[in-house]
């Protein structure tokens, strides 16, 4: 007979195999998703929906992103924020294009090298003090175009808010746009937080994108309570070619595409997306409030969204980290990154501020 002590050993349903009591500073991709975004993927739940896209929820969101962003924007739903990139990034170049971009953009430092292996990208980057590209930044690496031996500028990709923070005007990203297109380049924008920029500035997502003239944008949810998924908008139809059919070249389409849609619906048709964008930005001023006063505590960069980027004592920020998580960015200078989220609270960050205190305290 067989021995069948696996099946008998098997666990017989799902448990929780995390404390939910465990806080964290390290990412907004840390926390879980919002209650309301749970509601939303119970209620697409059940019957049978046309799979790829075909569906009803994939179709109405269209319309609400159409309240966002303008009538001839289009969403392309997708797995992730890299699949989002590297298909967008895609859809704007030729075989021989290549990409200019800070030198902290999420696509050429946390993204693996994919556009680059997946994408056949060519990244041109620039330094900035600031994660914030100019147009003056713009022309260190455009030009060249008709020179065989360079990859030929075709695209600016732009980070809103930045990755160390910091947030485009309207106005910036207006003169970025206006620089670009008159050197015959398309800009894309990675909105992975763009809904904490927007809470930052206090206008509509569409002031600094179809407004001022961006072409394709990636909308990032995940960071802002969605459970998974992200959407390539394309603004100008104009930019980009075969969008559908990168997406599922580069792996990025789903089959059961209504449990992506009606996230981004959830996220978008009301003001979750603010509520939860504008809550996690506080969260940030309050933590940053409560350190400035630190002594060998120092703010690196300005806290306009929901990064706090700081320079302390390397030893103080081993021992913090046993009692919270979080990123070093620069190891060697003592920088660290500081996340706060949807479901950040007021305790979470006195209770860090608390722990950095003691730990600052130790050290001398």
């Amino acid at each position: 007979m067989a021995d069948a002590s696996h099946v008998k050993n098997a666990p017989t349903a799902a448990r929780r195999h995390h404390d939910p009591g465990v806080r964290g500073f390290a990412s907004d991709n840390y926390a879980g998703a919002h209650p309301e975004i749970l509601a939303a993927l119970a209620l697409a739940n059940g019957g049978h929906q046309v799979a790829y896209g075909e569906d009803e929820y994939t179709g109405h969101l269209q319309r609400v992103m159409h309240s966002h962003f303008g009538p001839t924007a289009e969403a392309f739903p997708v797995f992730n924020g890299t699949g989002a990139n590297v298909t967008a990034l895609q859809a704007l170049t030729d075989r021989w294009g290549a990409v200019i971009c800070a030198e902290t953009a999420h696509i050429n430092v946390d993204e693996g090298g994919a556009p680059e292996r997946m994408g056949g990208l060519k990244l041109l980057t620039v330094p900035t003090p600031d994660g914030k590209l100019t147009p003056e930044l713009i022309d260190r690496q455009a030009w060249g175009w008709e020179d065989e031996h360079r990859a030929m500028p075709q695209v600016v990709s732009i980070t809103q808010n930045t990755e160390l923070g910091t947030v485009y005007t309207p106005a910036e990203i207006r003169a970025i746009v206006d620089h670009a297109h008159e050197r015959g380049m398309k800009v894309h924008l990675d909105g992975a937080r763009i809904a904490n920029a927007a809470a930052s500035l206090d206008v509509p997502m569409r002031t600094f994108t179809n407004a001022v003239g961006v072409d394709v944008i990636t909308f990032g949810g995940t960071k802002n309570g969605m459970l998974f998924g992200e959407a390539i908008v394309v603004l100008n139809p104009d930019a980009v070619s075969h969008m559908k059919h990168l997406r599922k070249l580069s792996m990025q389409l789903a089959s059961k595409m209504r449990f992506v849609s009606v996230q981004l619906e959830a996220l978008l048709a009301r003001d979750l997306w603010l509520r939860n964008a504008r809550h996690s930005n506080a969260m940030a001023r309050r933590l940053a409030d409560g350190v400035r006063g630190v002594d060998g505590v120092e703010i690196l960069h300005a806290v306009q969204a929901n990064a706090v980027f700081a320079r302390l004592p390397h030893e103080v920020s081993v021992r913090l980290q046993r009692r919270f998580r979080f990123y070093f960015w620069d190891e060697a200078a003592g920088d660290v990154r500081w996340m706060c989220s949807f479901d950040t609270t007021e305790d979470d960050v006195d209770s860090f501020v608390q722990a950095l205190k003691e730990e600052m305290a130790a050290e001398r």
